[in-house]
């Protein structure tokens, strides 16, 4: 079986990992889309095993918690009108758990805006967590449930509510401007000072700016569900293990302890070896 050089499959990743589209990586790097596809699912299912062994055991005082829209194949109110969309046509949410100290994404989830998937997310984090912790939300309600059901008693929650400006000429802006917040205890004894969004909502920012597939008003966005998941899990793991943070000098996973060493891209593509 013909391979790519180890050197060249890092850049292809590069190239997706900086959000770039899959057919601009695929002539960039001067082969075919199909090549660029098929290392795609091979780093996603690669980083996705690596994220799920390794980012165990964390020892974080505190996690916020967050999630951002994309949508696939088509946007929900479109889908009606679509040429044969499968099932999972429509918005997809990312849901992501950060520890805001060492800036560590611990657990993250592809699916719906419902209570499974807070569930889900809930029972992967709290699997990944080593003593209590304080967890903030938004005010989205599935949390309240899913935080009870992972943690029970266990855990200090507080959710960040905020409420929006409704000015009907701001209508079609992505993110509407926000009023006021309120900060609502609900399990346990939060610190107040503590009780904060703000890093997990610029963990987002720096998401959309390493995906092209959250990029808004384009064709880029994610024609196939497995698709969107594999470059989410390979974003996470170049985000934790291999990307270094401005802020720390290192990587996020070294300043939690998950690993001594500093990892590149030629890193990822021997995973996928492996």
């Amino acid at each position: 079986m013909n391979r790519l050089p180890t050197v060249k499959r890092a850049q292809i990743l590069n190239l997706l990992i900086e959000g770039m589209s899959m057919r601009a990586a695929s002539r960039v790097a001067d082969v075919s889309i199909n090549t660029v596809y098929k290392l795609l699912v091979d780093a996603g299912e690669a980083c996705a095993a690596y994220h799920d062994e390794t980012v165990r055991g964390v020892r974080a005082q505190r996690i916020q918690m967050d999630e951002i829209w994309a949508f696939c194949y088509a946007k929900a109110k479109n889908v009606p009108r679509a040429k044969s969309p499968p099932s999972y046509a429509g918005d997809v949410w990312t849901w992501t758990a950060l520890d805001p100290d060492s800036k560590l994404i611990v657990s993250y989830m592809v699916g719906d805006r419902t209570g499974a998937t807070a569930k889900a997310l809930m029972q992967d984090l709290r699997s990944r967590l080593v003593g209590r912790v304080q967890i903030t939300s938004d005010g989205n309600a599935p949390y309240l449930e899913a935080v009870e059901e992972a943690f029970g008693a266990d855990v200090d929650y507080a959710q960040l509510v905020k409420s929006f400006d409704a000015n009907p000429e701001e209508e079609e802006r992505a993110s509407p401007a926000v009023a006021g917040i309120q900060k609502r205890p609900v399990i346990g004894r939060p610190r107040r000072k503590h009780i904060s969004t703000s890093l997990v909502e610029r963990s987002n920012l720096t998401i959309r700016m390493g995906n092209r597939r959250f990029t808004r008003r384009t064709n880029a966005h994610s024609k196939k569900i497995a698709n969107h998941v594999h470059m989410l899990s390979l974003y996470f793991v170049y985000y934790n293990f291999v990307r270094i943070h401005m802020s720390l000098r290192c990587t996020p996973a070294m300043e939690a302890g998950l690993t001594t060493k500093l990892h590149d891209m030629e890193w990822i593509v021997r995973l996928i070896d492996d």
